[in-house]
């Protein structure tokens, strides 16, 4: 059994050597001794590479607690429809012409509007697990229809922007502090809150047999993984794969303690998207792909992976 901490050093290391190489390489390489010294650096690789990282892993994080919380394990952050309602507000300002800086506003806006919605659709039955994931997909496909509509009437010199933004864009994150203080600060409750959700993994009525409050400890996840999904939809719009595969992975790797399991999620899930964003900057320089395309094209062969063992 390899230990909890050979595992968390070397997802410690494996982000180091993400980070480092999304610093190095792109359009433009970069020797690792210039860095400091060369514009390019402060002004767009280091906002984008943390931007990638943090996303990465509020999405890890987001997808290990949604999971836990749906009791499904085909559950991802987008599963309760908190993406849907980000793209569609998102959507909305592009069509009328907002200017670019208020559509991070937009998408939080239209994230926070969606949890309101599902909050309020599932109090009467108490948040239970299957009425947050009817609710969520329904929400999530009437935000699909009205998307789909947006896209059809949209003139052609704004539909190129929408359709990068729904795939996932980091040109234009270059303020990743708010969403890094978000990832600080959920972490830290996550593992505070990890012994209880030990538990809680083992099934709702054994948790409550042992004294768990879990309708609590259910909005807490319900609350955490919404705010997780929001905050990385918000920067660098939608992108899959990395809530879906990285928990599986890391209960693969670590066990089930997720006391472990949620930082080594956050570790892999930054890393997986800072190297998709790495490659989505480099493959076909100057010319850049969407990093959620890219993330697709690397999340598919290790699901399949994943799913053979």
């Amino acid at each position: 059994m390899t230990s909890p901490r050979y595992l968390l050093f070397s997802a410690i290391f494996v982000a180091c050597l993400s980070i480092l190489l999304s610093f190095a390489k792109g359009s433009t390489s970069i020797a690792l001794h210039q860095l400091v010294f060369d514009p390019i650096f402060w002004q767009l690789r280091l906002p984008r590479t943390l931007s990638a990282f943090t996303c990465g892993a509020l999405l890890a994080l987001a997808g290990s607690l949604m999971q836990l919380l749906l009791q499904n394990p085909l559950a991802d952050p987008y599963a309760l429809g908190i993406s849907s309602g980000a793209a569609l507000v998102t959507l909305l300002l592009m069509l009328w012409g907002v200017d670019a800086a208020w559509l991070a506003g937009g998408a939080w806006l239209g994230s926070l509007m969606t949890m309101v919605l599902i909050w309020l659709i599932t109090r009467k039955h108490r948040f239970q697990t299957h009425t947050l994931l009817l609710a969520g997909i329904a929400l999530a496909c009437g935000f699909s229809a009205a998307m789909s509509c947006i896209l059809l009437i949209s003139p052609a010199t704004d539909l190129h922007n929408m359709l990068f933004w729904l795939t996932g864009d980091l040109n234009n994150a270059h303020s990743p502090w708010f969403a890094l203080l978000i990832l600080f600060l959920g972490l830290i409750i996550c593992v505070l809150l990890a012994p209880g959700l030990n538990l809680l993994a083992h099934g709702e009525k054994e948790a409550k047999a042992l004294g768990l409050a879990s309708e609590k400890y259910r909005i807490a996840l319900y609350l955490l993984s919404s705010l997780f999904t929001a905050t990385a939809v918000t920067l660098v719009g939608c992108i899959g794969f990395i809530g879906l595969i990285i928990p599986h992975l890391t209960r693969l790797l670590a066990g089930f303690d997720h006391r472990l399991v949620l930082p080594m999620a956050a570790l892999l899930g930054g890393s997986l998207l800072t190297l998709a964003d790495t490659l989505a900057r480099s493959l076909f320089a100057p010319q850049q792909l969407p990093v959620g395309m890219v993330m697709a094209l690397i999340g598919v062969p290790i699901f399949i992976w994943m799913l053979q063992k």
